[in-house]
């Protein structure tokens, strides 16, 4: 068995502004997401979002729940002084993997207009159910803060 050489590490000293999007030598670029993310600073997590309004109501369909999703998160970045561009990694739980397939077009349009052009490291995961009957995605969040 050959060994493949390990990769070189990434030189933190040269980050001028975090966080930075990793993206291996020869990989194919990501669409709507970021292979992996560097960053200095301060730690900011927020625990997993659901689409509800400040009243506690869903909005009816999987992409404006994904929109009042991103929302809340950013309200919870807010008040640590984060903002869009400080997110690192996004988790999305879905009840439903076929919704969210044929729903990214609009997914997508949310996202942009929520979050902006800025993509980190994502994971989708689809789940039995969540704690809130109604909710269709939960989402967590980390974000660094620079020091």
């Amino acid at each position: 068995m050959t060994k493949k050489p390990r990769p070189t590490p990434f030189p933190f000293d040269d980050v001028e502004e975090t966080p930075k999007v990793l993206q291996p030598k020869g990989w194919p670029r990501p669409s709507g997401y970021a292979n992996g993310m560097a960053a200095r600073g301060r730690l900011v997590v927020t625990g997993g979002m659901v689409g509800w309004d400040v009243m506690g109501n869903f909005p009816p369909g999987f992409p404006a729940q994904v929109r009042q999703t991103l929302w809340n998160i950013l309200q919870v970045l807010a008040e640590a002084g984060a903002g869009p561009e400080h997110l690192v990694r996004l988790t999305w739980y879905v009840v439903d993997l076929a919704e969210y397939r044929a729903g990214l077009k609009d997914i997508g349009r949310a996202y942009r207009e929520v979050i902006g052009s800025h993509y980190p490291a994502m994971a989708v995961v689809e789940v039995k159910g969540l704690l809130e009957p109604q909710a269709k995605v939960e989402i967590e969040a980390t974000a660094v803060l620079p020091e």
